[in-house]
């Protein structure tokens, strides 16, 4: 029997329908990264296997797109936004907090969206996120202390969300949303019609809390909050003194959060409670610090925590989101938790109940000798998997550059309380490895759910606390305005910037030339606000300290107004502080003080608990030893791992994007950016062609930094 001309006409729609949905470049099926981290869970993997071991070394750059939101002149900035692609454009965001959308195939701007008011200091952001609900499609984006929700198409603010498109997050945050200023540096993470967020919030006395918020992503509602230094009758409360609620800070999930959607779960990792090193106003555990969290998603509800340090005296925070993994445990699989930690531990938590699916055992850990504190007495140490960092040193481990180097830092090494892990703060000096930067860091791990193996990159930097009475140690010297802008510098920006303005660049910026780069109001309101990797200082100083840091900034030493000194109060507890933090315990030439790796990559099989094996990455080939291994950077960004047996991450200092074989960790292919760079790598697909694209800082022709795509050839 001959088809009939309606069925004939069928067969060709459905043949037309077939070639739309498989040839379009919109399709969603290819588009493998449309969150940050790749997906709810932060696996940072990849099932797209058409770049592959056998031609990655033919990877060439295929489009680079140069944003344009910081003028010529400017100081590079840093990017650390993991870019996203949905139907076929990428969003991302720049360091000036400048939101993109990008042809993800041809690297072409469709728009930009200015997220700032001018003279409004940008702070570390890390992508984006995306929500639709039929026509209706969004980016929810955090900038300055706001979230607000930009038209996906047109790149508009979109007025009907919160107040003219904006929430004000300083609001609802116990505090006088007038004295402090949080923000949001990782994205948040959807649940159906909700966006759940965490708090960036100062590491110093005054900071406020980091509740825990889900907004409705259509009005800007607020929908439920959680708070993480908990209130009276509700879990935790007696693990802090009873008025704690009301004036202890942090415990803010400032490196992102994970969602379990079909058990309706948000996995949270929490950070370390305010102050960070000296705790005598919050004895106790401090549940939700330094927690593990898991929360009903749709109303906040507590369900489990795990806690990895108790009452933290280290700033161990948790640094990345825990990344929702399934392990082989007794021939089953499980649905588990994967939490890298700033101390280089791995917790594997039962996904349902937060009981660890490994042994991890109550040590005792030393005491500390600072007035009035109480260390916690016991940490939890895992037995499996081992950590993947170095966790003690010795005097063997010393570098020796030359004889007059070594004598110092060992002199030095010897002078400082040291008794492995946990040592805590000291007034004659403590010792911290794994130090303030991990360990891990924000990047996170990348989990391939073929094999049950986690690539984890950690840092080998120790660093050396230096506790001092910050009022007496920086006792003003007369009452000018300039002086008390000094003092003020000196407890809180020294440890970051130094106390000479010199800083750390790229991380920390030299603040010598400060005139020449920003005006006064700028600057003041950098202080107030935070900016980069700078926390926010507004409510935590006072309005005549930072008028006084302006004044010292910008040398102003003529100038007549004074400050009236504070008089004597006997019942004011001492402020304890760390003036030499963040920075490598270095020799005094500045280089490490103890031998490297100083960055490493791991690969761990969570069903066994074993490392299949662990490599350095980066060089410093001024410091490497003559037909020695390769040194090993500190670096901050993640790994990514692909369905085509390949591992990608990018460095920093030394301005690399490499490729690794992802079952053995053998390099398969480099290659060099235009600057630094600091941010993870993120891989989609569109018309059949595989990308790999990463964010890359600034330079001193563009400041603005860019987005480089690389494919194979055609």
């Amino acid at each position: 029997m001959q088809p009939s001309k309606i069925d004939f006409i069928k067969c060709v729609i459905a043949l037309a329908v077939v070639c739309v949905v498989g040839c379009t470049p919109t399709n969603k099926n290819e588009n493998t990264w449309s969150s940050y981290k790749a997906d709810s869970h932060s696996s940072s993997y990849s099932s797209l296997n058409q770049i592959n071991l056998s031609n990655v070394s033919q990877l060439e750059n295929a489009w680079t797109f140069q944003m344009h939101d910081s003028p010529p002149g400017q100081d590079p900035v840093s990017s650390q936004s993991n870019p996203i692609i949905v139907d076929g454009v990428m969003y991302v965001n720049s360091g000036k907090q400048t939101v993109y959308a990008i042809d993800a195939t041809t690297g072409k701007e469709i728009w930009s969206c200015k997220t700032l008011d001018e003279g409004q200091p940008s702070a570390a952001s890390r992508g984006v996120t995306y929500w639709e609900s039929g026509d209706d499609k969004r980016i929810l984006y955090s900038s300055g202390n706001y979230l607000m929700a930009i038209d996906a198409k047109t790149g508009k603010i979109i007025p009907s969300f919160g107040t003219d498109g904006k929430i004000n997050l300083n609001e609802g945050v116990r505090n006088d949303p007038q004295k402090i200023s949080v923000s949001l540096s990782t994205p948040g993470r959807i649940f159906k019609d909700l966006i759940i967020i965490g708090l960036r919030t100062p590491d110093f006395y005054g900071a406020p809390p980091g509740y825990i918020r889900a907004y409705n992503c259509k009005t800007g509602k607020l929908e439920w909050t959680f708070h993480t230094i908990p209130h009276p009758g509700e879990p935790g409360y007696e693990t802090w003194p009873p008025d704690a609620y009301q004036y202890a800070g942090g415990v803010n999930c400032w490196a992102g959060l994970s969602i379990d959607i079909d058990r309706g779960l948000v996995f949270l990792a929490l950070g370390s409670p305010s102050y960070d090193y000296y705790g005598t106003d919050r004895k106790g555990e401090n549940l939700f610090g330094n927690c593990v969290l898991a929360l009903d998603a749709a109303t906040g509800h507590y369900k489990w925590h795990f806690q990895t340090v108790h009452h933290d005296l280290w700033d161990y925070d948790l640094p990345a989101p825990p990344n929702l993994v399934t392990i082989k445990k007794n021939g089953k699989d499980v649905d588990a938790v994967a939490q890298v930690t700033k101390h280089g531990f791995v917790f594997v938590l039962d996904r349902e109940t937060g009981k660890p699916l490994y042994p991890v055992e109550e040590r005792k850990v030393p005491s500390s000798n600072m007035p009035g504190e109480e260390a916690w007495p016991t940490q939890p140490f895992p037995l499996i998997p081992k950590a993947f960092v170095k966790q003690s040193m010795t005097e063997d481990d010393l570098n020796h550059y030359s004889d007059s180097s070594h004598n110092a830092i060992l002199g030095q090494f010897r002078s400082l309380r040291y008794e492995g892990l946990f040592t805590p703060p000291d007034l004659k000096g403590t010792l911290s490895l794994p130090a303030t930067r991990g360990g891990a860091n924000w990047g996170g791990a990348a989990y391939d759910p073929n094999t049950s193996v986690l690539y984890i990159r950690g840092n080998n930097l120790p660093e050396i606390v230096t506790m001092v009475d910050l009022d007496r140690h920086f006792a003003a010297r007369d009452n000018s305005i300039f002086e008390t802008g000094r003092v003020t510098y000196l407890k809180h920006c020294s440890a970051c910037h130094g106390a000479e303005k010199k800083g750390i660049p790229p991380t920390f910026p030299s603040l010598l030339d400060i005139k020449n780069k920003m005006s006064e109001k700028e600057a003041l309101e950098k202080t107030r606000m935070g900016g980069g990797s700078m926390p926010a200082f507004k409510g935590v100083i006072t309005a005549e300290e930072e008028q006084a840091i302006i004044a010292f900034l910008y040398d102003k030493k003529g100038q007549a107004t004074q400050v009236a000194q504070e008089k004597p109060d006997e019942q004011k507890s001492i402020r304890y502080g760390n003036i030499t933090g963040y920075r490598t315990w270095s020799d005094p030439d500045g280089r490490p003080a103890m031998k490297g790796p100083w960055n490493t990559l791991s690969a761990l099989n969570l069903s066994t608990g074993e490392y299949e094996w662990q490599i350095p990455v980066g060089n410093d080939e001024k410091l490497q030893e003559e037909g020695g291994p390769i040194t090993g950077l500190l670096a901050r960004s993640g790994p990514i791992v692909t369905a085509g047996g390949l591992v990608f991450i990018s460095g920093a200092a030394d301005k690399k994007l490499w490729a690794f074989d992802k079952s053995t960790g053998k390099m398969v292919w480099e290659t060099s950016l235009p600057a630094a760079n600091n941010a993870n790598v993120c891989s989609f697909s569109l018309v059949g062609k595989q990308y790999v694209a990463l964010g890359v800082g600034g330079t001193k022709e563009n400041p603005s930094g860019s987005v480089m795509a690389f494919a194979l050839p055609n």
